[in-house]
């Protein structure tokens, strides 16, 4: 049997709080905000009762994974220069964001009001920084980046409802399947 002399590397405090984050990130995404801070803390490998001490409350924890996940996909729009090809940067900048199904199903509980004050005001920030953001990037004109803000809130949807693993259930959902994101690599 061979031992290490070195004793395992601790996490700092930082790094501890990101891995919580991160389990949140998970845990809300799949179960709503229904879950607990110890579904939270089981996910994280941590106590529920360090959870707690780190965040305070369940609601501070949510709002905090929320700002998180708002903030990351505010980096993507704002990471797009200005130009003749923003459109297209700024709609490669949201597929990419696209693989990660956790952070598009935990933006959604935004949009439903009754979540908290909070996240539905980071909901609809969110929302109008990505319109601003896109028309000062691109140039484009109201009705264009309404679109192009609609077009992502209906791949949400999609996304979150699972729409691409129930392909051939309902031929009605597939033809809005193909006809949304057939631009976006995710069809099948």
């Amino acid at each position: 049997m061979v031992t290490s002399t070195e004793p395992a590397a601790r996490m700092t405090g930082a790094q501890r709080r990101d891995q919580i984050l991160a389990a949140a990130r998970r845990v809300f995404a799949q179960g709503g905000v229904g879950a607990s801070t110890d579904d939270v803390a089981r996910a994280a490998g941590v106590s529920q009762p360090y959870v707690v001490r780190l965040f305070g409350t369940k609601r501070a924890l949510l709002v905090e994974t929320y700002r998180q996940a708002c903030q990351e996909i505010l980096a993507a729009m704002s990471a797009v220069p200005a130009g003749p090809q923003a459109d297209k940067q700024m709609a490669l900048a949201y597929t990419l964001l696209l693989d990660d199904r956790d952070l598009l199903r935990l933006v959604v509980l935004g949009f439903n009001g009754g979540v908290d004050p909070e996240v539905s005001a980071l909901a609809r920030t969110t929302l109008g920084e990505t319109f601003r953001l896109f028309r000062e990037r691109t140039g484009a004109d109201p009705d264009a980046a309404r679109t192009f803000v609609a077009q992502g809130m209906l791949i949400n949807v999609l996304l979150g409802v699972d729409a691409l693993e129930h392909t051939g259930e309902d031929p009605s959902l597939d033809a809005l399947v193909q006809c949304v994101l057939a631009g976006t690599g995710e069809a099948a």
